[in-house]
């Protein structure tokens, strides 16, 4: 069975979390929503979130997906964090994927992982990282790095990242079922 770790930091963005999460399972992907502290977190729009497990649990497991939902203060959150650069940067060697959407690849930019990549965020977020190939796409794919732009984007993001798991067929199945 495939595994995703999902970040989720004080002050994320919840569209891009859930979103995320809800696509993945419905696809049959064993999905892990970690929190960077403990207990109940509060999103960037308010609402709260109750993850499956902690940071500093899930990272002694292997996983072949970790995904970074953006929004503010969450994005500098998980920026702030160490373990987090250490972690996309060890995934990264590993070649696994490693995505982020809206603010998030900023965090990507910081861990060293977009330089000379493509990549897309939300708007300004990526400017202090000149050596990214800023693209305008809902969805950009470098390699196994892969990012968004931001809540609206969230779906494209989900499905796009369930294909790369599970393949076209899977997507096209959990696709029909949202009645998009």
């Amino acid at each position: 069975m495939k595994t995703v770790l999902v970040l989720f930091a004080e002050g994320s963005e919840e569209l891009e979390a859930v979103t995320v999460v809800n696509i993945l399972r419905r696809g049959g992907v064993a999905v892990s929503l970690a929190g960077l502290g403990e207990g109940v977190l509060r999103g960037s729009r308010g609402i709260m979130l109750q993850p499956d497990t902690t940071l500093a649990e899930a990272i002694h497991h292997d996983y072949d997906m970790i995904v970074l939902p953006g929004g503010q203060p969450g994005t500098k959150n998980l920026k702030a964090d160490i373990r987090v650069l250490q972690l996309v940067q060890k995934m990264h060697q590993q070649d696994r994927y490693v995505t982020a959407i809206c603010a998030a690849p900023s965090v990507l930019a910081e861990a060293g992982l977009l330089t000379n990549k493509r990549a897309t965020s939300f708007p300004a977020c990526l400017d202090d990282y000149p050596l990214v190939s800023q693209q305008m796409a809902a969805v950009v794919e470098d390699g196994k790095l892969i990012t968004s732009r931001g809540p609206g984007t969230a779906m494209d993001f989900a499905l796009t990242l369930l294909e790369r798991l599970m393949g076209a067929e899977k997507r096209l199945a959990v696709e029909a079922g949202l009645v998009r």
